[in-house]
């Protein structure tokens, strides 16, 4: 296999770990390539260039070589414009990163998804503190993340009449099918959603209580669903601290 070179790629940071003396092996999420291991020669070194830049949550331009899965990161320029994380805000970041891990296999592409991502990492960082919007930023990239993964059907499809909900029906979400009309037989523990706020949600339109209050039962469903028994440290504090 051939060495490859890429330069000047957009992307985040999302973990990183100790590797050896002076190194860092990064866990990052980039835009054409998707999540990628890199390896950060002497960026734990006082005086390194990357130690600085190498920050969570902020968009960078990084370029690597290599051909083994763990490559070699060349340089790696902070792009900036995105305040820092603090709070409820920085705890959320952490929830997103978390999230992309357990569910993005390496080197698949997600251009939207890294878009949504950075879409919402500028919008935590805007947020006043104590604001009670983070349901509404987080809530989208949630369902960008199921559908882009393959792991939600669309909202704004009824599998049984092939059209949209109808606003004032009552449906239900069921694994492995998506959205259906709700029968009074039905497993009490899928969600039961009104047509209304199904197409709200498939419009990215969070505004209305009704449709966030629906929006969380169907989320939390969905990640349990398919997280199973992988427990995501930052989403349980977030959930007991009655933020999520």
């Amino acid at each position: 296999m051939a060495s490859i070179r890429v330069a000047d790629e957009p992307a985040f940071v999302l973990h990183s770990i100790p590797y050896k003396e002076t190194s860092l092996i990064l866990d990052v999420f980039t835009r054409q390539y998707g999540r990628m291991a890199l390896i950060a020669k002497g960026a734990k070194r006082p005086h390194s260039v990357l130690r600085p830049v190498l920050q969570r949550f902020q968009p960078l331009l990084v370029s690597w070589s290599g051909k083994s899965e763990l490559r070699t990161l060349t340089k790696s320029e902070w792009v900036g414009g995105t305040p820092a994380l603090v709070g409820d805000a920085l705890l959320c970041g952490f929830y997103l990163n978390e999230l992309l891990v357990k569910f993005l296999a390496r080197e698949d592409e997600y251009e939207t998804l890294y878009d949504h991502y950075m879409a919402t990492i500028s919008a935590l960082s805007e947020m006043d503190t104590g604001s009670s919007r983070l349901e509404q930023i987080l809530r989208p990239f949630e369902l960008a993340l199921l559908q882009e993964t393959g792991y939600a059907a669309a909202l704004d499809y009824c599998v049984e009449s092939n059209a949209s909900p109808i606003e004032a029906e009552k449906y239900v979400y069921q694994p492995e099918r998506g959205i259906r009309p709700w029968q009074a037989d039905d497993p009490g523990h899928w969600p039961i959603l009104s047509g209304r706020a199904l197409l709200e949600m498939a419009a990215g339109n969070f505004s209305e209580t009704d449709t966030l209050l629906e929006s969380k039962q169907l989320m939390r469903f969905l990640l349990g669903l398919h997280l199973q028994d992988q427990v995501l440290t930052t989403r349980q504090i977030l959930i007991d601290l009655k933020k999520i």
